[in-house]
């Protein structure tokens, strides 16, 4: 028989144990629990617009239904973050959630399961109307209009509209509500185009069944996730040489718009500069002049043609000693992301003006049509190249290079993952670390009671 004390040591070495144990796992819930929040997205008001005419079936109202539940466990619901609502229509309009009902992702979820389908017309016109005037009101819960939060409408159709939508989902872009179009088996693609927010190719989406609407869950939850350290001072760098020609230089303005639209552009996230090149170099206009993209655009629209050489080493040198300082609105500690266009092969050395981009941190993209040089997109482009640098022949083909250029400043595959995910793995390390330590000072006390027993 072991002594009172080995007893006593004993129970203490156990009691001590059970108690850090718990403490850890109670931190690794802890974890898990902000692992399971990752995704922080932007403040949006979302509306969610369902078709359950009478083409829609009971079981295939259910798919969609579910796939409403996803999209929402993705995002982060809360009133000053994601508020979410659901319009449900056929012949008729019922306003099922509004923008203040749910502040929870429970009490959403439990909400939508809840929706029965109306199974009449579908009067697509109509529900888009409704959602301008009931849904996204502030008497529903909508938010003042103001550059840092986004206006979102998902609508979800299979079939052809019994009324107009093209005139009435103009007004709803107008006033600011940006609109995604999903298309479900014999719906009419003409009229999801009419609908849709530009770039189209990002707006409209068909899946040729309900049974399969959920693989366009991640896409949705990608589109309004945000990591909170999204500031980033993005600077295009464009060729306006005379091998460009006016009317592709139109082509390149668009291009560049396409992408800015792709961007989260607010005063506290990406900022925007524009310089053109050619014999010698031109600032359109310099990081921070315009916070919110229609100013943006205009001045991208206004931006005038140079036509004259390629010297795309000095452009080079002018971004890295030019439009990332402080002088041209710059903000220290944010990411910085290059994008360069060129048509042909540079007439000046790129290589040093390259490499010192790269090396002051700088996430470089580069964008080649036509006579461009693969080589030289491949010296000026980040690591991994493949990533990084985009070729086409053709000019009109760079709307699918615009598709392609994810600008991630985040070392993550995941955006959203960037600070939760660092903290979350700190945090299991140190729960891990704590329970190893306390096991190896319970193994070395029982240890100690063995070689006291014997």
């Amino acid at each position: 028989m072991p002594s009172p004390s080995a007893l006593l040591l004993l129970l203490l070495g156990l009691a001590g144990a059970t108690t850090t144990a718990s403490a850890a796992a109670v931190d690794l819930r802890t974890a898990a629990a902000m692992a399971a929040g990752l995704c922080k997205t932007r403040p949006t008001d979302i509306v969610f617009i369902i078709d359950s005419s009478r083409s829609v079936r009971p079981a295939e109202f259910e798919q969609v239904k579910v796939f409403l539940a996803k999209v929402i466990e993705g995002l982060d619901v809360g009133p000053n973050a994601t508020r979410v609502g659901v319009v449900n229509y056929a012949s008729r309009v019922k306003n099922e959630v509004s923008l203040k009902t749910h502040r929870t992702k429970a009490g959403l979820v439990k909400a939508v399961t809840k929706i029965e389908p109306l199974s009449t017309g579908t009067m697509t016109g109509l529900s888009i109307q409704f959602a301008m005037n009931v849904a996204f009101s502030e008497s529903e819960g909508a938010r003042v209009k103001s550059p840092d939060i986004s206006k979102v409408a998902i609508i979800v159709t299979d079939g052809r509209p019994q009324d107009n939508v093209k005139d009435v989902a103009q007004r709803a872009r107008d006033a600011g509500i940006e609109i995604f179009a999903i298309g479900v088996g014999r719906v009419d693609m003409s009229t999801l185009r009419q609908m849709a927010s530009d770039p189209l190719d990002d707006h409209v989406d068909y899946v040729e069944s309900y049974s399969v609407i959920e693989k366009l869950t991640k896409k949705f939850q990608e589109a309004f996730c945000a990591c909170s350290n999204t500031a980033t001072d993005v600077v295009f760098l464009i060729d306006g040489s005379k091998s460009v020609r006016p009317e592709n230089f139109e082509l390149v303005k668009k291009w560049i718009n396409q992408i800015i639209d792709k961007l989260d552009v607010a005063d506290s996230r990406a900022h925007v500069g524009l310089v053109q090149y050619s014999s010698g170099v031109r600032e359109e206009f310099p990081l921070g002049r315009f916070n919110n993209k229609k100013d943006l655009k205009d001045a991208v629209k206004k931006m005038a043609y140079m036509e004259k050489g390629t010297m795309t080493g000095q452009a080079l040198r002018y971004i890295t000693d030019n439009s990332f300082s402080h002088g041209h609105g710059a903000r220290p500690g944010v990411a910085k992301v290059g994008i360069v266009f060129t048509d042909g092969r540079s007439q000046d050395y790129i290589g040093d003006a390259a490499k010192k981009a790269k090396e002051m941190g700088y996430k470089m993209y580069a964008v080649g049509v036509g006579n461009a040089v693969e080589d030289e997109l491949k010296e000026i482009a980040s690591e991994p190249t493949g990533e990084h640098y985009f070729y086409t022949a053709d000019f009109k083909a760079m709307t699918q290079i615009a598709k392609k250029l994810q600008i991630n400043v985040c070392p993550d595959d995941d955006p959203c993952e960037c600070d939760s995910l660092v903290k979350f793995q700190k945090k299991v390390e140190e729960a891990l670390q704590a329970l190893t330590k306390k096991l190896e000072s319970m193994s070395k006390r029982i240890a100690l009671l063995e070689n006291k027993i014997v």
